[in-house]
C-alpha cells in the first residue's frame, strides 16, 4: 500500500468569493472593453486540489483585471471541494464521477450526476473562451508537469512561458474527455488556430510548493496571453512569478498502463519522470506485489509519467510511457 503523505497546505477560505458575478456559482469574469483574447482560468476541477484555488483567490484579492480582452476565473467543483477532509483528501476528489472526464456533448446532455450538471453550467464559458489554463496537482509527490495535448499550438505555447521543466505531450485518456480538450480546444492547429488549452499539474495535492507553481503559471499565463503587460502582473502580483526553468523536456506520452482491479501495484515507489534504462524491465504486476501478469517497459530510456496506485481500479490508468526530448 502506498504510504499515507502529509497535507501542509491549508484549505483557502473563498466564502467571499463563491458567489461569482455570473450568475453561476464560482464564476467571476470581467471585461477590459478593449480588443484581445478572452482568458480562462479554472481551479478545483478535482475538490482536492486547493493550489488552483489558492490561485485565483489571489488573483481574485488582488484586483487583477484584464487591460485587454476578457477574463474568466472559475472554481469548478464546488460540492467536491465542501466535502474536503486533509485526513481522507481522496474522497473529494469528487461527488459521482471525474469531472475531467465529462467534457463531452453526450456526457454533458445526459445528465445524471453532479459532475455532468457542473460541466453543463460551466460549459458556455469554456466555449467562449480563446485560452485556457486549467490548474490541478498530484496524487503523489512530484516535480510539476505541464500538459499541452498533441496540437503544436500548445507546444509552442508551453515553450513560450519557460516553465515548468516538464513539457507533457499526450492524447488524453480513454475514460473521457478532459476540460482542456473540450469542443475547440480539441480541434487541430487548422481548425481553431486561435485557441491555446494547458492543464498543469502543480505537485502533490498537500505541498505549500504546489501554491508557488500554480501562481507563477497564472502569472506568465495572462502575461503571454496579452491580458495583463509584464510590468502590471509584476506590480499587482508581486513575488508570483518564480525563475525560468533551466531547460524544459517534451515527454511524448506513447500508451497508458490500465489498471484491471483495485490489486493493480508497482515494483518500486515510483515518484514518476524516472527514466527506465533497458526495455522490458518489469515496472509492476496486475494482481499485486510479484503476482499476475507483469507490466514492463516498451522501450529502452521510457519515462515514467505520474505513476500512482491511489486511484487504482479497473479502467483507471496507473502510469503513462512516454519517450523523452529537449524542447
Amino acid at each position: 500500500m502506498s504510504e499515507p503523505l502529509v497535507f501542509s497546505l491549508p484549505v483557502p477560505d473563498i466564502t467571499g468569493w463563491r458567489a461569482g458575478n455570473t450568475g453561476v456559482e464560482g464564476v467571476w469574469q470581467f471585461d477590459s472593453g478593449q480588443p484581445g483574447r478572452h482568458v480562462m482560468i479554472t481551479a478545483l476541477v478535482h475538490g482536492n486540489e486547493l493550489c488552483g484555488a489558492w490561485a485565483l483567490k489571489g488573483l481574485l484579492e488582488a484586483g487583477v483585471r484584464p487591460q485587454r480582452g476578457k477574463l474568466t476565473l472559475a472554481f469548478c467543483n464546488l460540492a467536491a471541494f465542501d466535502r474536503f477532509d486533509a485526513a481522507n483528501h481522496d474522497a473529494s476528489r469528487f461527488v459521482d464521477e471525474d469531472l475531467n472526464r465529462q467534457w463531452s456533448d453526450a456526457r454533458i446532455d445526459a445528465g445524471g450526476t453532479q459532475e455532468r450538471r457542473r460541466a453543463a453550467a460551466l460549459g458556455p464559458f469554456a466555449q467562449q473562451a480563446d485560452w485556457l489554463l486549467d490548474l490541478h496537482s498530484m496524487h503523489e509527490r512530484a516535480a510539476p508537469l505541464l500538459l499541452t495535448g498533441v496540437q503544436p499550438r500548445n507546444i509552442a505555447l508551453a515553450r513560450a512561458l519557460r516553465a515548468p521543466e516538464h513539457i507533457v505531450v499526450d492524447a488524453g485518456h480513454k475514460d473521457g474527455v478532459r476540460l482542456r480538450d473540450y469542443g475547440r480546444f480539441g480541434l487541430t492547429d487548422d481548425a481553431a488556430p486561435d485557441t491555446r488549452s494547458l492543464l498543469i499539474e502543480c505537485g502533490f495535492h498537500g505541498d505549500a510548493s504546489n501554491r508557488t507553481v500554480a501562481r507563477d503559471l497564472c502569472a506568465r499565463f495572462l502575461v503571454e496571453a496579452g491580458t495583463l503587460d509584464a510590468d502590471t502582473a509584476a506590480g499587482q502580483l508581486p513575488g508570483w512569478r518564480q525563475p525560468d526553468a533551466p531547460r524544459q523536456w517534451a515527454l511524448h506520452v506513447t500508451g497508458p498502463v490500465v489498471a484491471r482491479s483495485p490489486h493493480f501495484r508497482f515494483t518500486k515507489p515510483f515518484q514518476g519522470l524516472e527514466v527506465i534504462e533497458r526495455a522490458g524491465t518489469v515496472i509492476g504486476h496486475h494482481d499485486g506485489d510479484g503476482l499476475g501478469e507483469a507490466v514492463v517497459t516498451p522501450y529502452d530510456d521510457c519515462v515514467l509519467v505520474m505513476p500512482s496506485v491511489r486511484q487504482a481500479r479497473a479502467g483507471v490508468t496507473v502510469v503513462r510511457f512516454a519517450t523523452r526530448k529537449a524542447l
